[in-house]
Protein backbone atom coordinates (compact mmCIF):
# COMPACT_ATOMS: atom_id res chain seq x y z
CA UNK A 1 0.00 0.00 0.00
CA UNK A 2 2.19 2.33 0.94
CA UNK A 3 6.27 1.90 -0.31
CA UNK A 4 8.07 3.33 2.32
CA UNK A 5 11.65 1.95 2.79
CA UNK A 6 14.26 1.79 5.43
CA UNK A 7 15.84 5.10 4.84
CA UNK A 8 12.66 6.84 4.43
CA UNK A 9 11.90 5.51 8.13
CA UNK A 10 15.11 6.49 9.18
CA UNK A 11 14.58 9.71 8.18
CA UNK A 12 11.19 10.16 9.27
CA UNK A 13 12.37 8.69 13.36
CA UNK A 14 15.29 11.48 12.95
CA UNK A 15 12.93 14.85 12.19
CA UNK A 16 10.66 13.49 14.79
CA UNK A 17 12.86 13.15 17.30
CA UNK A 18 14.02 16.70 16.64
CA UNK A 19 10.73 18.15 16.43
CA UNK A 20 9.29 15.98 19.60
CA UNK A 21 12.31 15.98 21.53
CA UNK A 22 13.89 13.10 23.79
CA UNK A 23 11.95 13.82 26.76
CA UNK A 24 8.42 14.00 25.06
CA UNK A 25 9.19 11.19 22.59
CA UNK A 26 8.20 8.40 24.78
CA UNK A 27 4.28 10.40 25.65
CA UNK A 28 4.21 10.66 21.78
CA UNK A 29 4.61 6.86 20.63
CA UNK A 30 2.22 6.19 23.27
CA UNK A 31 -0.02 8.96 21.97
CA UNK A 32 0.60 7.06 18.71
CA UNK A 33 0.47 3.46 19.54
CA UNK A 34 -2.98 4.03 21.22
CA UNK A 35 -4.54 5.77 17.93
CA UNK A 36 -3.26 2.98 16.07
CA UNK A 37 -5.24 0.81 18.36
CA UNK A 38 -8.19 3.00 17.76
CA UNK A 39 -8.28 2.82 14.13
CA UNK A 40 -7.92 -1.06 14.07
CA UNK A 41 -10.71 -1.93 16.63
CA UNK A 42 -13.32 0.58 14.73
CA UNK A 43 -11.78 -0.81 11.20
CA UNK A 44 -12.36 -4.91 12.38
CA UNK A 45 -15.76 -3.64 13.93
CA UNK A 46 -16.51 -2.11 10.27
CA UNK A 47 -15.27 -5.25 8.71
CA UNK A 48 -17.58 -7.67 11.60
CA UNK A 49 -20.70 -5.40 10.54
CA UNK A 50 -20.09 -5.72 7.24
CA UNK A 51 -19.57 -9.39 6.64
CA UNK A 52 -22.41 -9.76 9.13
CA UNK A 53 -24.57 -7.87 6.13
CA UNK A 54 -23.27 -9.68 3.66
CA UNK A 55 -24.10 -13.12 5.77
CA UNK A 56 -27.57 -11.42 6.12
CA UNK A 57 -28.04 -10.35 2.19
CA UNK A 58 -26.62 -14.26 1.32
CA UNK A 59 -28.70 -15.80 3.66
CA UNK A 60 -32.11 -14.03 2.03
CA UNK A 61 -31.17 -14.73 -1.03
CA UNK A 62 -30.72 -19.00 -0.33
CA UNK A 63 -34.25 -18.85 1.61
CA UNK A 64 -35.68 -17.12 -1.60
CA UNK A 65 -33.91 -19.72 -3.51
CA UNK A 66 -34.81 -22.60 -1.50
CA UNK A 67 -38.49 -21.36 -1.35
CA UNK A 68 -38.69 -21.41 -5.15
CA UNK A 69 -37.30 -25.03 -5.52
CA UNK A 70 -39.81 -25.92 -3.16
CA UNK A 71 -42.76 -24.46 -5.18
CA UNK A 72 -41.76 -26.43 -8.42
CA UNK A 73 -41.01 -29.85 -6.33
CA UNK A 74 -44.64 -29.19 -4.52
CA UNK A 75 -46.14 -28.52 -8.50
CA UNK A 76 -44.38 -31.23 -9.84
CA UNK A 77 -45.52 -33.90 -7.04
CA UNK A 78 -49.22 -31.76 -7.40
CA UNK A 79 -49.23 -32.64 -11.50
CA UNK A 80 -47.84 -36.04 -10.74
CA UNK A 81 -50.40 -37.24 -8.31
CA UNK A 82 -52.90 -35.63 -10.16
CA UNK A 83 -51.79 -37.84 -13.58
CA UNK A 84 -51.78 -40.70 -11.58
CA UNK A 85 -55.43 -40.28 -9.93
CA UNK A 86 -56.63 -40.01 -13.90
CA UNK A 87 -54.68 -43.05 -14.32
CA UNK A 88 -56.15 -45.30 -11.81
CA UNK A 89 -60.11 -44.16 -12.63
CA UNK A 90 -59.64 -44.63 -16.11
CA UNK A 91 -58.04 -48.38 -15.41
CA UNK A 92 -60.85 -49.09 -12.97
CA UNK A 93 -62.80 -52.11 -13.43
CA UNK A 94 -66.28 -52.36 -15.12
CA UNK A 95 -68.24 -55.37 -15.36
CA UNK A 96 -70.58 -53.88 -17.49
CA UNK A 97 -67.79 -53.38 -20.16
CA UNK A 98 -67.27 -57.16 -20.21
CA UNK A 99 -68.17 -58.42 -24.35
CA UNK A 100 -70.09 -61.83 -24.63
CA UNK A 101 -67.24 -64.16 -26.15
CA UNK A 102 -66.68 -64.40 -29.52
CA UNK A 103 -68.34 -67.44 -31.39
CA UNK A 104 -66.70 -71.25 -31.69
CA UNK A 105 -65.96 -70.39 -35.20
CA UNK A 106 -64.30 -67.02 -35.28
CA UNK A 107 -62.24 -68.71 -32.71
CA UNK A 108 -60.93 -71.46 -34.76
CA UNK A 109 -60.50 -69.05 -37.98
CA UNK A 110 -58.51 -66.90 -35.37
CA UNK A 111 -56.72 -69.49 -33.52
CA UNK A 112 -53.83 -71.07 -35.33
CA UNK A 113 -53.98 -74.46 -33.32
CA UNK A 114 -57.71 -75.36 -34.41
CA UNK A 115 -58.63 -78.39 -32.73
CA UNK A 116 -57.20 -77.93 -29.57
CA UNK A 117 -59.34 -77.11 -26.79
CA UNK A 118 -59.63 -74.18 -25.99
CA UNK A 119 -59.40 -73.12 -21.44
CA UNK A 120 -62.23 -71.15 -20.27
CA UNK A 121 -61.32 -67.86 -17.89
CA UNK A 122 -63.44 -69.73 -15.31
CA UNK A 123 -61.97 -72.88 -15.63
CA UNK A 124 -58.34 -71.90 -15.59
CA UNK A 125 -57.35 -71.63 -11.53
CA UNK A 126 -58.42 -75.87 -11.49
CA UNK A 127 -56.63 -76.34 -14.54
CA UNK A 128 -53.52 -74.41 -13.04
CA UNK A 129 -53.60 -76.20 -9.79
CA UNK A 130 -53.93 -79.61 -11.16
CA UNK A 131 -51.42 -79.44 -13.27
CA UNK A 132 -48.84 -78.61 -10.36
CA UNK A 133 -47.43 -81.06 -7.73
CA UNK A 134 -48.21 -81.19 -4.23
CA UNK A 135 -44.95 -79.34 -2.33
CA UNK A 136 -44.79 -82.45 -0.04
CA UNK A 137 -44.80 -84.70 -3.40
CA UNK A 138 -41.57 -83.05 -5.22
CA UNK A 139 -38.53 -84.70 -4.37
CA UNK A 140 -35.35 -82.83 -3.40
CA UNK A 141 -32.48 -83.39 -5.76
CA UNK A 142 -29.38 -84.72 -3.87
CA UNK A 143 -26.16 -82.43 -3.84
CA UNK A 144 -22.95 -84.18 -5.54
CA UNK A 145 -20.53 -84.89 -2.99
CA UNK A 146 -23.22 -84.82 0.33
Amino acid sequence: MFEISWSELLILAVVTLLFVGPKELPVFLRTLGRYAGTVRRHATEFRAQFDAAMREAELDSMKKEMESMQASVNAEVMSATKTFEEAGAAAKFDPASITTPVSAQSSQIANPMAGTALVQPAEAPAVAEAALPAADAVPMPARPGV
